[in-house]
């Protein structure tokens, strides 16, 4: 199926109706840049949160996790350089008083002004006659800080001041010495985190892709200087590993490497990694940066605190950083993307989300074939429960006629539908009892499995 801009359109509406994502505060009209994420949605989100722990703290021995606070001293965002120079360019609609990235309305006409300076950004605004969404007139671009403010107890004054985090990359960095001395790491070793951050989007757009509220997994690497670019490569090697992991594919992944005009100051080695979302093209899925030691020697200085690592043979330094950085809102959208299939299956069109299985929200789902059986349902309940004690996440649908159950669990992904009938309490066939039907989702295919075979069947 060539996917194009009404896959995307489709996916959304999907997210939508059966429980994926709801849109922010909806009973009161919503509020712009924020999504809720629905049974389905918040499962599906889990377990590529899982899946990536796995990989990435829990399958290696290099690699310890953390869980820094949300909110922290006002100090740390000072010396990250986030309070100075967290900026994106804004213009308003001169008409009605909306804000808009400058740089976002450049791009929907095919102009780049990554990296640019306002006084470019406001001739290329001149040049073009940029127009907001509403063909008003803009105004000129100025700068605004992205980061949410905000007070902590009854302190008042700057004292009192604290950030949303905008990034989870600092709380691993004042935490690198807590660490050393906790966990005598060698080198090289990696912190991991899982958490929310918090950036004030001027005008979030494309559902989750872009939006202010939203959860990254993060490494920060530490490493020798001169081993930086080993380390780099494999893992480079191991985020594209990851990817596959997740069932994105290889063709629909590239590699950006950013040009050094673009580089932030931090970084000496930038690679995107681009996913082809349909309709959008390639956008950036992941991040990988070189961040060279610049944040821990920012620290050590600002704190007076060392963040020198010290071998066993009392040589000294502050280490370098590699930081892979993953969004877990556009590996979600990537891979619903990918996953969206629409075929045909008994003459009609079937839509259905082809998930890999250990991401699907359900891994099964168990239907009686008729609700007003007593005994149908009873047994169909027993087998229930054995697959929910070994699955976990196990539906329960006995809504409908079966064929409209298959079609609605192919739909958000469910890789197999079973299915107690009559043969299965050996009424007319004997030699069937205690078997059910176990239907595949991607071929259609149904087969006859034995209830005691069927957890290591599905395994």
């Amino acid at each position: 199926m060539e996917k194009n801009v009404d896959t995307m359109e489709k996916v959304v509406s999907l997210c939508k109706r059966r429980g994926f994502v709801f849109q922010g505060s909806d009973i009161y009209g919503g509020l712009k840049g924020t999504w809720d994420f629905g049974p389905l949605g918040v499962t599906l989100n889990n377990n590529i949160k899982r899946e990536w722990w796995k990989m990435f703290v829990e399958g290696r021995e290099d690699i310890y996790g953390i869980d820094a606070a949300i909110l922290m001293n006002a100090k740390v965002w000072e010396t990250s350089g986030h309070v100075a120079g967290f900026f994106d360019p804004l213009v308003e609609d001169v008409e009605t008083g909306e804000r808009f990235r400058a740089d976002h309305l450049l791009k929907d006409l095919g102009i780049n002004a990554d990296g640019l300076s306002l006084t470019e950004i406001d001739n290329l605004i001149i040049e073009h006659k940029v127009l907001s969404p509403k063909g008003n007139k803009v105004s000129a671009a100025r700068q605004f800080n992205m980061m949410f403010e905000s007070r902590i107890g009854a302190t008042a004054g700057d004292e009192g001041k604290v950030y949303l985090r905008p990034e989870t990359a600092q709380g691993m960095f004042v935490n690198f010495k807590n660490v050393l001395d906790s966990m005598s790491p060698k080198m090289p070793f990696g912190l991991a985190q899982i958490g929310k951050a918090f950036r004030n989007e001027i005008a979030p757009r494309e559902f989750v892709f872009r939006v202010r509220e939203f959860e990254q997994m993060e490494i920060e690497y530490f490493v020798k200087e001169e081993q930086w670019r080993e380390e780099f490569e494999k893992l480079r090697l191991a985020i594209q590993k990851w990817h596959d992991h997740i069932g994105l594919a290889p063709e629909n992944i590239r590699e950006y490497e950013v040009p050094d005009n673009d580089l932030a100051h931090y970084s000496k080695r930038t690679i995107d990694f681009e996913y082809n979302y349909p309709g959008k093209g390639f956008d950036e899925l992941a991040g990988f940066a070189y961040r060279t030691n610049h944040d821990l020697k920012a620290h050590m200085n600002a704190s007076g605190v060392s963040m020198e690592y010290i071998e066993p043979d009392g040589t000294r330094y502050v280490p370098h950083v590699l930081e892979p950085s993953f969004g877990v809102g556009r590996a979600f959208m990537a891979i619903l993307c990918e996953a969206y299939t629409e075929d045909e299956m008994g003459g009609e069109v079937r839509t259905y989300l082809k998930l890999p299985k250990h991401l699907a929200p359900y891994k099964v789902a168990v239907s009686p074939l008729l609700k007003n059986k007593p005994a149908l349902v009873e047994k169909a309940r027993s087998v229930f429960s054995v697959l929910k004690e070994t699955f976990g996440t196990v539906a329960w649908d006995d809504n409908g006629n079966v064929g409209k159950r298959y079609r609605r669990q192919d739909e958000i992904g469910t890789p197999h539908c079973v299915t107690i009938d009559f043969d299965t309490l050996g009424e007319e066939k004997p030699e069937l009892k205690d078997t059910v039907t176990v239907r595949d989702r991607d071929t259609g295919q149904q087969t006859r499995v034995a209830i005691a075979e069927l957890v290591s069947y599905l395994k």
